[in-house]
């Protein structure tokens, strides 16, 4: 079985959505405004830099998470995919998934973005298998911690090789997309490396490489 693999945000959306949760939080008034947004903003300019401490970062994201029952977050939660998220989904990224899923490909979403905004993401695409930060839950209630491996340049990496044992998937002919140079090393490692509407730094790499460079925005 062929392995398709998407990046998310930017990739099969037409923005990012660990950007948008957090601003999400400061209009609703979950979080101070001040503090929150210039923190979100400022982190957000590091990931496209691609110098961001993915660790600082998601000390950060994650702490309101800890703030507030399960309940509550998965009602936010839920308003936030409905309204901000929905109109982002691009047709031509469902299209290039139900490609694959018509070929028999196994499909898989690897996003640096953390597991509780990404899940219900990924399942408007219909896919089910995702690589992803995974927030830490103690006692029925998020602790504002991550457990294992931060899902973010080389730890995409790291976690699919993981998620490869002891399955018959294999990396033979596979596919990623994505658009961000913080992509780099899973990009290197398939067979089948896309741009797609890819930052200035992938887009000079990807020439360079001779890899297919593709817009899902047209």
């Amino acid at each position: 079985m062929t392995l398709a693999i998407f990046d998310l945000d930017n990739t099969l959306i037409a923005d990012d959505s660990d950007f948008l949760w957090g601003q999400f939080l400061v209009d609703r008034g979950i979080v101070d405004r001040d503090y929150y947004e210039h923190n979100n903003n400022r982190f957000y300019e590091e990931y496209k830099q691609g110098t961001l401490d993915i660790e600082a970062f998601l000390q950060f994201s994650l702490a309101p998470l800890a703030l507030h029952d399960v309940e509550q977050l998965h009602k936010w939660r839920e308003e936030f995919i409905s309204g901000i998220i929905k109109p982002l989904v691009l047709e031509a990224g469902l299209a290039l998934v139900e490609k694959h899923r018509a070929q028999g490909d196994t499909l898989l979403v690897v996003t640096a973005t953390n597991r509780f905004v990404t899940e219900p993401i990924a399942a408007l695409f219909g896919i089910g298998n995702l690589l992803a930060t995974t927030p830490e839950v103690a006692n029925g209630r998020y602790t504002g911690k991550f457990v294992g491996i931060p899902c973010y340049q080389a730890g995409k990496v790291e976690q699919l090789e993981e998620w490869l044992e002891g399955r018959t998937e294999t990396l033979e002919g596979s596919w990623f997309y994505s658009d961000s140079h913080n992509d780099l090393p899973l990009l290197n490692l398939v067979d089948n490396p896309v741009a797609v509407d890819p930052d200035d730094i992938l887009f000079q790499v990807a020439r360079e490489a001779n890899w297919p460079v593709i817009s899902l925005r047209a």
